[in-house]
C-alpha cells in the first residue's frame, strides 16, 4: 500500500476547510440528493460526500456505507485531492497504491473507485464527490462527463457555505465566520483551562494607498497582510478579517513570552514581505494585546474591545 501524499499547501488547504465549519455536522439533503443520484446513475453500492481532514476522511454524505470517517492514511480520497482531474482507479487488486489496503482486502472490499476532487477555489481540494464498488468498472466519457456535473453541484452547495462565512477578499475569516471559530476555540479553553489571547491589527496609512495608488493596490495590501497572517500564525489559532483594514487572531495556552515570539515574527514577515512585493509604499500596522483567563465572564466582542484599545494605545504612542 502506498500512503496518500500531503498537498504542497496542506496549511492552507485545512484552515479553508476548518473555516467552512462543515467537519462533524448534521447529514444534508442537499448533499444527500446528490450521492443518491450517484449511486443510482452508476449503479454502484457506495457514494459518498469525502472531506478529507488531517488524519481522516469524513462523510458528508454516504449511501450503502455505515462509517462516517476512516483514516486518511488508507483513504483513496486522499490520492485524488492531489490533482485537479478525476481520480479513477478501475481495478484496486491491480494497482500497486491499493492491492494490500486494507479498505480493499477487508470490507467493503473495493475493486472500483472514481473521485471528482471538490475544489473551494484552484488549487484547493476539500475532497471528493466518489462513487465505489465491489466490482472492477471504467467510465465512458459521458459517465465521466456525469461525474463531473453531479461534483460541481456539490461545489456550488460547498460555496454556498464558504460565502457566509469566508471574507471573498483575502480568503480568511470574514468577522461571522472568526466569532463562530474563536468561539469553539473559546469551548475548548474552557475544558482544558487554558488562557486566551485576542491580538487585533490595524493597518497603518491605509487611506493613502487608496487615494494615492487606487482600490486595486488597497486590496492587493489587504491580500498580502492576511497571507503573513495565514503563515504565521498556527493552525490551532483562529485569524479573520473583521472589515475595512482590522484583522485579529485568538491564540490559546500562550504566556506573554511566547505572545512577543509570536508578534516578533510577525513584524519580521511583513518586513520581508515589503521588500519582496517592490512597492512604492510599505504595508504597516498596529497591534493591541489583550489576555484572558478560561473563566473570563466576558463576551468574545468585549475581549476584541479591550484588544482595540490596547492597539489604539499603541497607535497613539508612536504618534507623539
Amino acid at each position: 500500500m502506498i500512503k496518500p501524499q500531503k498537498p504542497k499547501n496542506e496549511a492552507e488547504r485545512l484552515h479553508a476547510l476548518r473555516t467552512l465549519q462543515i467537519l462533524d455536522t448534521s447529514h444534508e439533503e442537499r448533499f444527500d440528493r446528490v450521492t443518491r443520484m450517484a449511486k443510482r446513475m452508476f449503479g454502484v453500492s457506495i457514494s459518498l460526500v469525502s472531506l478529507v481532514d488531517e488524519n481522516r476522511q469524513w462523510f458528508k454524505s454516504a449511501q450503502g456505507i455505515d462509517a462516517s470517517e476512516t483514516p486518511r492514511e488508507i483513504s483513496f480520497c486522499g490520492h485524488a485531492i492531489n490533482q485537479d482531474g478525476l481520480f479513477i482507479i478501475p481495478d484496486a487488486l491491480e494497482d500497486e497504491r491499493f492491492y494490500d489496503n486494507p479498505l480493499v482486502t477487508d470490507a467493503p472490499n473495493i475493486r472500483f473507485y472514481a473521485g471528482y476532487p471538490l475544489k473551494l477555489r484552484q488549487g484547493i481540494n476539500l475532497g471528493t464527490l466518489c462513487l465505489i464498488d465491489g466490482e472492477p468498472k471504467e467510465l465512458d466519457k459521458e459517465d465521466q462527463q456525469l461525474l463531473e456535473d453531479l461534483g460541481a453541484m456539490i461545489e456550488q452547495e460547498i460555496n454556498s457555505i464558504q460565502l457566509a462565512t469566508l471574507d471573498e477578499l483575502t480568503l480568511i475569516s470574514n468577522r461571522r465566520g472568526f466569532l463562530s471559530l474563536a468561539e469553539h476555540s473559546r469551548n475548548v479553553c474552557l475544558r482544558k483551562k487554558m488562557s486566551m489571547t485576542i491580538i487585533l491589527f490595524d493597518l497603518n496609512k491605509f487611506k493613502p494607498i487608496n487615494d494615492e495608488y487606487g482600490h486595486h493596490e488597497g486590496d492587493f495590501a489587504l491580500t498580502q497582510f492576511a497571507n503573513v497572517m495565514r503563515d504565521v500564525f498556527r493552525d490551532s489559532d483562529v485569524i479573520g478579517r473583521l472589515g475595512g483594514d482590522e484583522f485579529v487572531a485568538m491564540l490559546n495556552d500562550t504566556d506573554k513570552e511566547q505572545i512577543d515570539a509570536v508578534l516578533n515574527r510577525f513584524d519580521d514577515a511583513i518586513e520581508a514581505m515589503n521588500q519582496s512585493i517592490n512597492k512604492p509604499y510599505k504595508i504597516a500596522y498596529s497591534a493591541g494585546v489583550a489576555s484572558f483567563s478560561y473563566q473570563t465572564d466576558m463576551s468574545l466582542d468585549e475581549m476584541i474591545e479591550r484588544a482595540d484599545a490596547a492597539m489604539y494605545e499603541q497607535k497613539k504612542a508612536r504618534s507623539r
